[in-house]
């Protein structure tokens, strides 16, 4: 079965260090308060930037504090390399899972915002917003991994 769009297995590795690591700062940032923007300040290119005390500027330099970004990239580079790399065993089967998965955690996430936009209000709407961005392909990792640990279950108890 061709594959196009699947990284080779070996980036599952990658996103596994990238991801895990990531979600754990990133977790223990939202319980403790924790901030991120301290860690590494450097002079980066805006396209847009509405600043709280600056004016609002577009295609420039600003000196900016990157460690939310890099935390996010991390997220979502390790969390697309897990979901989206090849299995040892990939056939129409692990396909159809992925796709099932995919859809599931759409419908999930999605189902999950809307609650939240209804339920949640203030600066944690933000909060939840900024998680949404990579909630997506994390309920699709989960939901994926249980389908493939129960296929391979499956397998041994009809063995």
């Amino acid at each position: 079965m061709k594959t196009h769009f699947l990284f080779p297995q070996k980036f599952d590795i990658i996103g596994w260090c990238l991801f895990v690591p990531a979600l754990l700062v990133a977790i223990a940032a939202m319980v403790s308060d924790l901030q991120l923007d301290d860690a590494v300040t450097a002079k980066v290119y805006a396209i847009a930037d509405n600043g709280l005390f600056a004016p609002n500027g577009f295609f420039r330099f600003n000196e900016n504090s990157i460690g939310d970004e890099i935390l996010l990239s991390f997220l979502i580079a390790g969390g697309l390399f897990i979901g989206f790399s090849k299995q040892k065993n990939e056939d129409e089967l692990i396909a159809q899972i992925r796709y099932e998965s995919l859809v599931w955690a759409t419908y999930f996430n999605f189902t999950v915002m809307l609650v939240a936009t209804w339920l949640i209000y203030g600066l944690f709407y933000f909060e939840v917003m900024v998680a949404n961005i990579f909630s997506l392909l994390l309920f699709f990792i989960i939901r994926f991994h249980i389908k493939l640990y129960q296929l391979k279950n499956s397998v041994r108890d009809d063995e």
